[in-house]
């Protein structure tokens, strides 16, 4: 008789003696480790919720992630010196100068020709002494400067206008959530894009380390653009890093908040829980890497399994996945090396079936012994009956 055989005899009774030691205990059951996966092995995946995979060199090539999430940046071209528009609430510096000695207005070579503060009133102008009343309202700077010299014609001679920004009230983005600095950040200081308003702000404030004993560090956060109350961009603070990040406009509005992304593992490992995923390409064989592997008494090799919910929320008929690795064969290395995992994910690694076999056979040997030490007392069990 082979030892499977032996097994297999031995087991047959448990359902009787289980029974017993269920009915000593108070109807208790024994606590499962997992899901069972005969199903996923044994049935066809047509008749299961979801599609069963199995991760062979053949099939890894749908499921790879590529080597870098980096790509080509659309605000490299942005220009720091973009055209703005005056808005009231602005604050303004004017200045007029004459070529001459003996006008209105000084020469460039001295003072008294800086009229101090103009803010923009809420009827946008501002009113400048010997000018008068300037319609500003939505007009650049330089548009300003001519509008201001033309009002000075027949008044003075060739006037030189320099109109400066001295506070800005409008030309502004609102930063708030997960970042060292929350407030306002002037677009006039050299902000053309999203990266740039947070380092403005002194970047992302979180940090934290997840599960797995690794930082997920700042990069750790999802950033929100809302536009005219719209959300414009969801995205990671490491997707914007990487060549993700766009151009801002006036009135925007970004929160940065905490969103690790993580992923679950469990079942016969070292170290099972939630894990962050320290950086964008995470494989498999490095996941489990970072709970510390297999444990060599209790894991079937041959059963890894990575759960993966699908994209409900875009495609409500969209199936999960199940993957299946089986870690006994060497070319599943290099498979697990390149199968990428992906935020929520669960990994789960089965029992060995001689493991499974050695808790039964552990429950029978205790119900036995409560059963002995029942009889060598002389005291009467009534089970009851189910």
């Amino acid at each position: 008789m082979t030892i499977w055989s032996w097994l297999r005899a031995v087991a047959r009774p448990t359902a009787i003696v289980l029974g017993l030691g269920i009915g000593i205990a108070g109807c208790t059951a024994l606590p499962g480790d997992g899901p069972w996966m005969g199903g996923a092995q044994g049935t066809s995946s047509e008749a299961l919720p979801f599609d069963v995979i199995d991760l062979t060199p053949t099939t890894i090539a749908a499921y790879m992630q590529p080597p870098s999430i980096d790509k080509p940046s659309i605000t490299s071209s942005l220009s720091a010196g973009g055209q703005v528009a005056v808005a009231p609430g602005d604050a303004l510096k004017v200045r007029i100068f004459e070529p001459y000695e003996g006008s209105i207005f000084p020469t460039i070579q001295k003072p008294g020709a800086d009229f101090g503060v103009q803010r923009v009133l809420d009827d946008g102008t501002i009113n400048i002494p010997f000018v008068g009343t300037v319609q500003v309202a939505g007009l650049s700077l330089l548009q300003i400067e001519r509008r201001i010299a033309k009002q000075l014609e027949g008044k003075a001679q060739d006037p030189q206008v320099i109109v400066e920004f001295v506070a800005d009230r409008t030309h502004t983005v609102m930063i708030s959530g997960d970042v060292k600095n929350p407030g306002r950040v002037s677009i006039l200081e050299g902000v053309r894009s999203v990266v740039d308003a947070i380092n403005r702000a002194g970047g992302p404030a979180g940090g934290g380390g997840g599960a797995g004993g690794g930082s997920g560090g700042p990069t750790q956060v999802e950033v929100v653009v809302r536009r005219k109350g719209q959300v414009i961009l969801t995205a990671q603070y490491s997707e914007l890093l990487a060549g993700g990040d766009i151009a801002i406009q006036k009135g925007d509005e970004i929160v940065l908040r905490p969103n690790s992304r993580v992923f679950t593992i469990l079942g016969a490992v070292m170290k099972s829980g939630n894990v962050e995923m320290t950086k964008h390409n995470l494989p498999l064989i490095e996941a489990l890497g970072q709970v510390g592997g297999l444990n060599d008494m209790r894991a079937n090799k041959t059963g890894v399994y990575v759960f993966r919910m699908g994209d409900l929320q875009n495609n409500p008929a969209a199936r999960a996945r199940v993957f299946r690795l089986d870690l006994l064969q060497p070319v599943s290395m290099f498979v697990g090396q390149q199968f990428g995992l992906q935020p929520r994910d669960v990994v789960y690694v089965t029992n060995a079936p001689l493991y499974e076999y050695d808790k039964v056979l552990t429950s029978i040997y205790r119900t036995f012994s409560i059963l002995s030490i029942v009889r060598s007392s002389g005291t009467s069990v009534s089970l009851p009956a189910f």
